[in-house]
């Protein structure tokens, strides 16, 4: 079982080279980046990595890009401010020593985020597991603006495997309020525009409330402190900010 660990970055200095070291132990580590400005592609070639620049498409297809160039069989898709844990390096490496034939064809991983100094337990934010390990025969990334994942061919195997990827989330309060508006509400709100959803004043006046009630109480963000009360606060900030997005989509030109 060989890997090709990919990776896809803009301006990701400050994180790149702990992510690539994460996964130094794979076959190929390809990064694909975006014209960065900083030393980004500088230090993933430093690091061992076959660094490839490319104007930027999307995310999905990025990480389609990313997946394709690989030399191997099986890719391990990474985001520059996420790392492959000691557990799940030791899982990853239990596989490999395995005979081809007793794997499936993609394993399912949690992810793990520290945020405001703690790693969350709830709101949501754990296990969120997501499919990372795949043959690249088997799964393509499907086109989406946001929440981009891989979607495995009809009659695919898939399983979960043990240990985290962690994810370094955003800096500081200020950076994830700028994410929200600057990324995730606009692409939240085109993927539903395209996909025919529309939205009311009703729905964008109980969608901030709903997110925070949802995150808070029923999925235990309560546990996780203050941090746990600031990423509900900010899931509710989001789910304000693309239904109005959207509201304006739909209305445009009236």
């Amino acid at each position: 079982m060989k890997i090709t660990a990919t990776i896809i970055t803009f301006n990701e200095e400050q994180n790149i080279q702990a992510a690539c070291e994460s996964v130094s132990w794979a076959d190929e580590l390809i990064v694909v980046d975006s014209n960065s400005t900083d030393r980004t592609r500088e230090i993933a070639a430093r690091c061992g990595a076959r660094v490839i620049n490319r104007d930027w498409p999307g995310f999905s297809a990025q990480k389609q890009f990313a997946t394709d160039q690989a030399a191997t069989e099986w890719v391990l898709s990474l985001d520059a401010d996420e790392r492959v844990s000691d557990k799940l390096k030791e899982s990853i490496q239990r596989l490999r020593d395995k005979p081809a034939s007793s794997l499936v064809d993609g394993y399912l991983v949690a992810r793990r985020a520290f945020y405001q100094g703690r790693w969350i337990r709830g709101g949501g934010w754990y296990p969120d597991r997501q499919l990372r390990l795949f043959r690249k025969s088997m799964g393509q990334w499907a086109p989406r603006h946001i929440h981009e994942s891989v979607k495995m061919a009809d009659g695919s195997r898939t399983e979960d495997i043990e240990g985290d990827i962690l994810h370094y989330t955003t800096n500081n309060a200020a950076h994830h309020h700028r994410m929200i508006g600057e990324r995730y509400a606009p692409l939240a709100a085109r993927q539903m525009f395209e996909e025919g959803r529309r939205t009311s004043a009703m729905k964008i006046a109980t969608a901030g409330p709903a997110a925070f009630l949802r995150g808070y109480l029923l999925k235990g963000g309560f546990r996780d402190g203050l941090a746990g009360f600031t990423i509900a606060s900010f899931a509710a900030h989001h789910a304000f900010l693309k239904h109005l997005l959207l509201w304006e989509m739909q209305n445009k030109g009236r």
